[in-house]
This record gives structure tokens, C-alpha cells and sequence, in this order.
């Protein structure tokens, strides 16, 4: 009973962490509606294996490191920040998709291959030194000598599944035919108004101080 009112804590920290707007948010938002269902979901899980990288070194040790460290901090950061604007920028120079073909409910002609997606997915949030921070703070909270290694695993199981399974569920709402055919109306503004955003919060990140 004990252990499950840790976990309920934790999952209600990790939906409300994940549903706030970020890069994560804008990356699965355009893939999603500018490429396909599938390569919003493929996001998805790229920014949930982002997650367990940040679990891994944050268990081993790494992320106290990182936080210590303001050299390895700025290195982060501004990696992180250089590919959130250099992925804005590339959405900013988009020609947009109003030639665009339909091939198939999920599928279509400008669609990216499901790998890029979750590449792009993964280096969003792995390279966001925020999420380290984070991860830093929180799971020290839930997490003690104490803990049994199958409950170190539902924690980290349920820190991945959460976000993956949120922006999964965006990918799915925003691909409804309706939905979908209303933003592809809009298809050239929403990749100039992500690209945008991705380079705001690129800029946001390279001027943010470690904390």
C-alpha cells in the first residue's frame, strides 16, 4: 500500500511534467500533424528512450556530476540549444506540403522515416539539460537505499511509459480526420509557428543559468 501511493505520486508528476508545453510538445506536435500519426508516435518513443537515458545516468550517478559541473552543464546546454534551433530553422525554411499527397490514413507523401522520427524525439529531450535537473530532484524523493530493485524498475518503467504513452495519444488526436484536415489547411504556418517556437526555446535554453 506504501509503495503504491509512491508510485501514484510519481505517475501524477510525470503526466503533469509531460502535458506541460516544452520542446518535447512541439517536436511530436509537428511531426504529428506535418508528417504522420506514425511519426508522432515514433517521436513519442524517441523522447521515452530520451527519458531512460536520463534515468540511467541519473541512478549511476551522472546527472549529480552534470549538475556539479558547470564546464559539462554549459556543454549541454548548448548542444541542446544549437539542435532545437538548428531543427526550428529547418522548419522555417519549409516549402510547407500544399501539393502534398495522400497515400493512406496514416501515410503520406512528405512522411519522414520512423528512425528520424525517433532520433528526433530522443535528441530533444535527452539533450535538455532541464529534464536532467528534473530527473536530479525528483527521484531522490521516491527513490532511497531503501528501495527494492523491483520498485526502482515500476519507477523507471512508468517514467518512461508516461510520457511516450502522452504524446503518443497527442499523435493520435491530431491525426482524427477532421482534425488533421483543419491543421493541413494551416500546414506552412504550423511549421513556420513550431520552427519558430523550437528556435525560441533553443534561445530560451543557451541563455538559461544552472540553478
Amino acid at each position: 500500500m506504501e509503495f503504491f501511493l509512491i508510485w501514484t505520486g510519481f505517475a501524477a508528476i510525470m503526466f503533469f511534467g509531460s502535458a506541460s508545453p516544452g520542446p518535447d510538445l512541439v517536436i511530436t506536435v509537428r511531426n504529428a500533424v506535418l508528417h504522420s500519426q506514425r511519426a508522432g508516435i515514433f517521436t513519442a518513443i524517441g523522447i521515452g528512450l530520451g527519458i531512460c537515458g536520463h534515468l540511467t545516468y541519473s541512478i549511476l550517478g551522472l546527472a549529480a556530476l552534470i549538475a556539479q559541473s558547470v564546464l559539462l552543464f554549459t556543454i549541454i546546454k548548448y548542444v541542446g540549444a544549437g539542435y532545437l534551433v538548428y531543427i526550428g530553422y529547418k522548419a522555417l525554411r519549409s516549402k510547407g506540403y500544399e501539393n502534398e499527397k495522400i497515400i493512406g490514413e496514416n501515410e503520406r507523401e512528405s512522411d519522414i522515416p520512423v528512425l528520424k522520427a525517433m532520433w528526433q524525439g530522443f535528441l530533444t529531450n535527452l539533450l535538455n539539460p532541464k529534464a536532467t535537473l528534473f530527473f536530479l530532484a525528483l527521484l531522490p524523493q521516491f527513490m532511497g537505499p531503501e528501495t527494492l530493485l523491483s520498485e526502482r524498475i515500476i519507477l523507471g518503467t512508468t517514467a518512461a511509459f508516461i510520457p511516450t504513452l502522452w504524446f503518443t495519444s497527442v499523435s493520435i488526436v491530431l491525426n482524427q480526420r477532421k482534425v488533421r484536415r483543419a491543421f493541413m489547411r494551416s500546414a506552412r504556418w504550423i511549421d513556420r509557428v513550431c520552427g519558430g517556437l523550437l528556435m525560441a526555446l533553443g534561445v530560451r535554453l543557451a541563455l538559461s543559468k544552472m540553478h
